[in-house]
């Protein structure tokens, strides 16, 4: 694939990190009684540039409630996604 496949590679896989940094935020604003700002600012950071593709997803599967819990399918498929897309890039 060359230079093209490479970028897009390096595209991908910040991408995914910035869904594990999403899904790490996010566990630790609902798992703490009082997060620093900084950890609300990083967080809104992680949802600004993953929401563009997750809500398109979302529409398409809406999150499951499990007993007190909501379990979002979108955020999995489009991790699931992307990281095979990595692994064909790379």
């Amino acid at each position: 694939m060359g230079a093209i496949g490479t970028l897009l590679g390096l595209v991908v896989g910040v991408f995914l990190l910035l869904l594990l940094a999403r899904l790490v935020l996010d566990w630790i604003v609902t798992l703490s009684q009082s997060p620093s700002p900084g950890i609300y600012k990083a967080r809104e950071f992680t949802h600004r540039f993953s929401e563009p593709v997750l809500a398109p997803v979302r529409k398409v599967l809406p999150p499951i409630r499990a007993g007190g819990l909501q379990i979002d399918l979108a955020f999995t498929v489009v991790f699931i996604v992307a990281l095979v897309l990595y692994n064909i890039l790379i």
